[in-house]
């Protein structure tokens, strides 16, 4: 390993959920698992849940990184290749899309406000409300939130019951009655979570929340696959509207969803979701030592 080898990075959050940022446009700098996990890592490496590397989506097909485009991405479209803190490839982080658009429109010369992203999903709009070098808020468009079905979970030896939701990943929604704020921040979810592999045979994310009180609000904690509990998880929480909306009897409305880290609003109308809240690029720099590293970037 060439030690003196450097490679650029920023960190970036949204609510807290929050991403290693690795600009390559031309998809020159292959990463590993193993270079994503020494990277996500809060004491040997930057720190993160993620890794959201910005690359051009036919760069990533002629690197050969994909089989294929996902159904609607083109080839000139910037695409989100996330890996979770272990390593592992993820289809689609609500958060992190908002932080990729912070980024491409404050540092890869983006001037429209609205535009497309490339997911292993497929195809997100983004609509960039505000924006510097620090701060944006903006909107995502979230896609349908497909019902899977009920399912449960066991944390601790507590059994959670919820919805599970597609949001091009899976998720595990369990609205817990009478549960309060103050009673979720209390539970216990830091032991590995036992699921039914055959209904979620990929592994889920986990979102355990309160009903929706009178002011269409809702309180969340999140355990994401590949990561353990996070502050936020932006696909998490429209799970969370859904499944808390459909507790309530109701199909459609407009969600405020409070997690540990902050706070975003949810819409669902229809097939359609949306997810609005901000991003913070906070930080941009050099990092040595990355195993496997050889070459400065």
């Amino acid at each position: 390993m060439n030690t003196a080898a450097q490679l650029s990075f920023a960190k970036g959050h949204g609510t807290g959920n929050d991403f290693v940022i690795l600009s390559d446009p031309e998809a020159a700098t292959p990463i590993s698992a193993e270079q994503v996990a020494w990277l996500c890592d809060r004491r040997r490496g930057i720190g993160g849940d993620g890794i959201l590397r910005v690359v051009r989506s036919g760069a990533l097909l002629d690197a050969g990184e994909i089989d294929s485009l996902p159904e609607g991405v083109e080839r000139d479209m910037w695409f989100m290749d996330y890996r979770n803190a272990d390593g592992s490839l993820a289809e689609m982080c609500g958060n992190g899309v908002r932080v990729f658009a912070h980024w491409l429109c404050t540092r890869e010369g983006v001037t429209e406000r609205s535009f497309h992203i490339g997911t292993r999903a497929g195809v997100r709009t983004v609509s960039v409300h505000a924006a510097d070098e620090l701060r944006a808020e903006v909107t995502v468009g979230m896609g349908t939130p497909e019902v899977l079905g009920l399912s449960t979970c066991f944390i601790g030896g507590q059994g959670y019951a919820g919805l599970g939701v597609d949001m091009g990943n899976p998720h595990l929604a369990c609205v817990i009655p009478g549960l309060t704020p103050e009673r979720l921040a209390g539970l216990a979810l830091g032991s590995p979570a036992t699921i039914d592999t055959d209904f979620f045979p990929e592994g889920v994310n986990i979102e355990i929340l309160t009903e929706l009180d009178a002011e269409d609000a809702v309180h969340m904690r999140v355990i994401e696959r590949g990561v353990g509990e996070t502050l936020s998880c932006g696909t998490g929480t429209v799970a969370a509207a859904r499944a808390a909306l459909a507790d309530a009897g109701r199909e459609h409305g407009s969600v405020t969803v409070n997690v540990p880290g902050g706070q975003v609003t949810v819409g669902i109308e229809g097939d359609n979701s949306t997810l609005r809240g901000p991003s913070v690029i906070l930080a941009e720099g050099t990092v040595r030592g990355l195993p496997g590293l050889t070459t400065t970037t």
